[in-house]
């Protein structure tokens, strides 16, 4: 077998698309050969995967290692391939059984631990409706991951560990207990959330925000400093329906990008509040950035308030 195949997801925005890893040995000089538009971090996957390799007791193969990623026109970005490149390229040294249509997310160190990656929630999502039941991932993703109905995930602490589960022989992995890289995350809802019941006064003002809460409208809010806007702002989101599951769904994804999801154990219900300084950046109100984007408070506030 010269030929191994495995699966992964790329995200464009909030959307994931199934990514097919192909990796070919050839009888060459050896060489790490990457394609289908991979983005810098990206490039330099090949030599994090010869050293987690390497380290984890199963080296890949001193030939020459093509490694396709499909569909090729689609750009991927960041270091979720690296679990799916090289289960790639140990089945097409028959070093793993055939992994099927099992999806790998995960990042590697150097040492073959599995790293957690942002953006697991959108990407589960879209390999579920696409018809992918199977993940694997890094210990601090799973619980986020099992977030998405239909999704059976495995959480592995590192590459070795993962190759033994493929089949891979016993005897010549590296299998230590590592400690796993479940990195804490703020929790947003995790304090009280803030009531306009303890607004006094201000009849007016409580009033409007009431109407724009009932009919979802836009509001502004004007007064001299201290006159309370933001205290009352801050309240708007105590007033607003729990959100239903498409659209918690859909604010948690926002969240996983920005990295801002893991560890959660459920899905974000109430609608979120941004406050963005007054001399904040473009990019960090409406978003951007080099590699993989992060979302904006703008798309942080999506189905809550923005103010």
């Amino acid at each position: 077998m010269t030929l191994g195949r495995s699966f992964s997801v790329a995200l464009v925005g909030l959307r994931g698309h199934i990514v097919e890893v192909e990796a070919d040995i050839g009888q060459m000089l050896p060489n790490f050969q990457l394609l289908g538009l991979p983005d810098a971090s990206l490039v330099e996957a090949k030599e994090r995967i010869r050293a987690a390799a390497h380290n984890s007791g199963i080296p890949l193969s001193r030939r020459k290692i093509t490694v396709n990623l499909l569909p090729a026109s689609l750009p991927k970005r960041g270091s979720t391939f690296d679990l799916a490149i090289v289960m790639a390229a140990l089945r097409a040294a028959n070093d793993v059984r055939d992994p099927g249509r099992t999806v790998f997310l995960a990042e590697l160190g150097l040492d073959g631990r599995l790293r957690p990656v942002r953006g697991i929630l959108p990407s589960v999502v879209a390999a579920v409706k696409a018809g992918y039941e199977q993940f694997v991932v890094a210990p601090g993703n799973v619980r986020e991951a099992q977030l998405v109905p239909g999704a059976s995930v495995q959480g592995f602490d590192s590459l070795a560990h993962v190759a033994l589960s493929f089949g891979a022989n016993a005897t010549e992995l590296v299998l230590q207990d590592w400690p796993s890289f479940d990195e804490t995350v703020p929790n947003i809802e995790s304090a009280k959330e803030l009531d306009l019941a303890d607004v006094a006064g201000q009849p007016g003002a409580r009033a409007g925000l009431e109407v724009a809460a009932a009919g979802r409208h836009h509001l502004l809010l004007v007064g001299p400093p201290g006159a309370g806007k933001t205290m009352l702002a801050e309240r708007l989101p105590g007033i607003l329906p729990d959100l239903d599951d498409g659209q918690a769904m859909e604010v948690t994804a926002i969240h996983s990008i920005d990295g801002l999801a893991g560890g959660r154990t459920e899905l974000i219900r109430r609608p979120p509040f941004e406050c963005p300084h007054h001399t904040a950046s473009t990019a960090s109100i409406i978003g951007g950035g080099s590699g993989m984007p992060r979302p904006g408070a703008a798309s942080r506030a999506h189905r809550g308030v923005l103010f």
